[in-house]
């Protein structure tokens, strides 16, 4: 049971959006404003089914705010905009009332929509707020519908799909605890036991009432304490989840949010089709991080949608499985043609920055923390704005990682100047071995004399007068030259804190940050 598409008409920011979802994984990347928390709420608002919840969110707030724009352009009836989420699924096998054309592709397909658009019987209605000329969107004379692919009514109550949403951004609100818990709940039982459950329950209230509560009513005459015992105050609302019965509610942010997550991805008998995880690497430390990927990892019997700004998530659980959203734009890319063994690599390397880059216009590659510490202060000098003003950022990375982030580069058109040492071989080092990597967006920039093969052999070249003034005086056996080739990093630091004012930027670095801000 997979989710196989998502199609997005006119909302939240999506005037339309189409994702195509992996069987297993789907990890949603982007800056803030790039829709991520949207497509999960799209997501759980169709499987849910309610109009309870949909009004409980608020039309005026589901809406595409343009396409609202749009239609006060026109402000007539016809023109009025419809928000529309529809679920594609893979073969639901006998559960043909989901198959049919009803859908906006007109083809025959397993799947589920969501609709809102004017109720005809009010148009009359709708047509005299409108002939008013204010800007009035009549969201309160919009119907609610949940209709099967085959035209058949959606029902709530009627369960063929079961899910949750965890957001662990709302991990302190009370209300968003206790319906994960009663989702959670649902998911573990039949309804048969939930039926016997909540009787049971219901028993046990009446027998502290007519037992524990008898010696005081005897006192209270015509008026009686009792137990609370509706819809506000049942089994479910009552329940809780606990470790080591401890509630889990006072455990730290951090163990709750891990909790959470994991009880979610559990097997069992009556387990989850789907779990949307927002941002689940709120308030975990590093070590948690690593073992609630291994816990996703682990995770087959069920389809997770995660939304994510960890570098972490976005590499362990593999680039292929991601699917990039731009702010600016309703257009998804994915990351699927990437080859086995880059995706592999950013699973098993070192705790990386791949998410930065990914999510940047303009990048510069540096392969060395000297490089790193002076390449802002270059920036500066050679445009007079910093890299942030223009799009830019500046990134380290192990040199010989270059080409991993190289083949992304390809794959999503990022503007990527590569910044590296000719290693005294400027033809092997730096044009041989990137020649797969030729694009209009890439280029790599190193200086062309073999004999000036490292950043500091340049930076002594071109700021000689500055590094004999800061280095010399406490030099005995060692060059000014050779003392910055042993203390790389520490070298430029003294510079950035000491000659910031007097340094002249190394010409292949100067000519790669012109580059990289030219349209």
């Amino acid at each position: 049971m997979k989710i196989i598409k998502l199609r997005l008409f006119n909302f939240k920011k999506f005037e339309y959006l189409e994702i195509d979802f992996r069987d297993n994984l789907n990890v949603l990347i982007g800056d803030n404003e790039s829709g991520k928390s949207s497509i999960l709420l799209a997501i759980d608002l169709a499987l849910r089914g309610s109009r309870n919840r949909i009004e409980s969110e608020g039309l005026d707030l589901l809406f595409n705010s343009k396409c609202i724009e749009d239609f006060f352009l026109t402000n007539t009836y016809e023109t009025l905009p419809k928000l529309k989420v529809e679920l594609y699924f893979d073969n639901l096998g006998d559960k043909d009332k989901y198959y049919g054309r009803n859908n906006t592709l007109k083809t025959d397909h397993f799947g589920l929509s969501l609709i809102c658009e004017p109720r005809d019987e009010l148009s009359k209605d709708i047509a005299e707020i409108l002939a008013q000329g204010k800007r009035n969107f009549p969201f309160e004379y919009y119907s609610i519908a949940f209709h099967k692919f085959s035209g058949d009514p959606y029902l709530s109550f009627k369960k063929d799909f079961k899910h949750i949403l965890l957001d662990n951004t709302l991990i302190n609100n009370d209300y968003a605890t206790n319906q994960y818990i009663k989702t959670l709940y649902d998911s573990n039982v039949t309804l048969s036991e939930k039926n016997k459950h909540l009787n049971e329950y219901r028993k046990y209230k009446n027998d502290y009432r007519e037992t524990i509560l008898a010696d005081v009513n005897k006192k209270t005459g015509d008026y009686q304490f009792g137990i609370k015992n509706d819809k506000k105050s049942n089994l479910v609302t009552d329940l809780t989840i606990t470790e080591e019965n401890i509630d889990i509610q006072n455990k730290g942010k951090g163990r709750q949010c891990f909790i959470k997550t994991e009880f979610a991805l559990q097997k069992n008998q009556n387990e989850l089709d789907f779990v949307l995880l927002e941002e689940p690497e709120n308030h975990l430390s590093h070590l948690n991080m690593k073992n609630l990927i291994a816990r996703i990892n682990d995770s087959k019997n069920k389809q997770i949608f995660i939304a994510t700004h960890s570098n972490l998530i976005s590499s362990r659980l593999d680039l292929r499985n991601t699917i990039l959203l731009n702010s600016n734009s309703s257009i998804s890319i994915d990351l699927t043609n990437l080859e086995d063994s880059t995706a592999n690599f950013f699973m098993k390397a070192p705790d990386n920055n791949i998410l930065e880059f990914i999510l940047s216009k303009k990048v510069i590659l540096v392969e060395g923390d000297a490089e790193f510490i002076l390449l802002e202060r270059f920036f500066e000098i050679t445009t007079g704005k910093k890299p942030n003003d223009l799009d830019s950022h500046i990134i380290s990375v192990d040199g010989t990682s270059f080409k991993r982030y190289l083949e992304i580069s390809k794959l999503l058109k990022i503007k990527t100047a590569v910044i590296r040492d000719n290693d005294k071989n400027y033809q092997k080092n730096c044009v041989d071995r990137y020649s797969k990597f030729t694009a209009p967006n890439i280029q790599v920039f190193s200086e062309k004399d073999n004999a000036l093969s490292t950043f500091e052999i340049s930076m002594f070249n071109t700021n000689t007068q500055v590094c004999n003034d800061l280095f010399l005086p406490a030099r005995k056996t060692r060059t000014v030259q050779e003392f910055m080739l042993d203390e790389k990093a520490e070298c430029a630091f003294e510079l950035l804190d000491k000659k910031s004012a007097e340094l002249k930027v190394p010409n292949y670095i100067k000519e790669a940050i012109e580059w990289l801000i030219k349209n």
